[in-house]
């Protein structure tokens, strides 16, 4: 039994006939759709793929150099992150004795793709211990730049004793000496755990501080710890139908230089299913958007205040889907508005937001959604 059923994990026909064929050819020309030429094909992983299928590496004039990715920076380091991501919640709650070579595989395949960041947290059941021990079946546990999360209330007020044993806990999950990124999960305990992180942060325990929620409600806190926290990092809930982060905490972010996650950027799978049957607009081909994974991604990632979107998936086709949003040009405004004015033109796209999350998907890991499954 696995985490997520193939079938309920599927998204619409976009009427792309390499979407298609990706799932009939070989993986050595999977790897050729994305357009990752020499660079990606010779490195350990595909060498690997090759040997074992016996089948030769491609010859030198055959070579073509591989388009750049799409990297945003840090805005207080400078450091360059590929604009999109891997999410866990969810997804990557899989049980020890549940088939899990699925869920290896999109990491795999997500970092073939020129991914770096994986989002975590210590609440999303088996997540981050999956993600932990991909890494290291992988060679990656250094390679990655690992955001997570912490929720700790303490016995008492001021008590950080839970927070610490947080810490500890996923560092030996994630077997590493340091997390790239930690962060207070939906502002809990907010005022006592974030001095903590930047204590840590001056250990050298942690590289960068920040806070996340993904509920509206919550986002005038979220823009008074973006104007006063001193943050690095901020994560909060961006899409093409949920843009109210736009007018306040976007800006305040960007001129405060606090680096922006976006999670929910398929607001949790109802944008495929509200699209389904649907073909992608002609203009989608303006900016390289070969499916409508890459059409929801790309106008996330357009945002220049926007550092990284964090996708999820159970799909290691989908996650080469997903990872395509990484080349190619961007939407610019004018362009983002008539994406919008497109989706508004689609059968529920107002009401989508009254409607549960994950239609058609099952999840058999530790987390339990609620029933019904949450709304908003």
């Amino acid at each position: 039994m696995t985490n997520s059923n193939p079938k309920d994990d599927a998204r619409p026909n976009h009427n792309d006939c390499r979407s298609a064929r990706r799932r009939k050819v070989s993986r050595r020309s999977a790897l050729g759709l994305l357009g990752l030429g020499a660079t990606a094909a010779l490195t350990p992983t595909f060498l690997k793929m090759a040997q074992a299928q016996n089948q030769p590496l491609p010859s030198q004039p055959a070579l073509t150099q591989p388009a750049p990715i799409i990297t945003k920076e840090i805005p207080r380091t400078k450091e360059k992150l590929p604009a999109i991501g891997l999410g866990t919640f969810m997804t990557f709650d899989a049980l020890s004795n549940q088939p899990r070579d699925r869920l290896q595989q999109v990491m795999r395949r997500f970092w073939d793709a020129g991914g770096r960041v994986v989002d975590t947290s210590l609440l999303y059941g088996m997540s981050e211990v999956n993600v932990g021990e991909f890494a290291r079946t992988l060679g990656l546990t250094d390679a990655l730049f690992i955001t997570n999360k912490t929720w700790a209330t303490g016995e008492y007020l001021g008590d950080r004793s839970q927070v610490q044993r947080q810490l500890e806990q996923s560092l030996k999950r994630l077997f590493r000496d340091r997390i790239d990124v930690m962060q207070v999960h939906s502002l809990v305990n907010v005022d006592a755990i974030l001095p903590l992180l930047k204590a840590w942060k001056a250990e050298g325990r942690i590289r960068y501080v920040g806070v996340t929620h993904h509920d509206p409600l919550y986002f005038a806190a979220l823009e008074r710890w973006i104007e006063n926290g001193d943050l690095d990092f901020v994560q909060l809930r961006y899409s093409i139908r949920q843009r109210g982060v736009e007018d306040r905490i976007l800006p305040a972010a960007a001129a405060r230089g606090t680096a922006v996650l976006a999670n929910m950027p398929f607001e949790k799978a109802r944008l495929f299913a509200l699209v389904k049957g649907q073909p992608l607009p002609d203009f989608a081909s303006d900016f390289g958007c070969e499916n409508w994974a890459q059409f929801f991604l790309k106008y996330v990632i357009s945002h220049s205040a926007l550092t990284c979107a964090i996708p999820a998936t159970t799909n290691p086709d989908h996650v080469v889907e997903n990872m395509g949003a990484l080349r190619g040009s961007l939407p610019d405004a004018s362009m983002r508005a008539r994406m919008v004015k497109h989706m508004e033109s689609l059968p529920g796209f107002d009401n989508l937001l009254q409607t549960p999350w994950y239609p058609g998907k099952h999840f058999s890991g530790l987390v339990r959604l609620p029933k019904p499954r949450p709304i908003g």
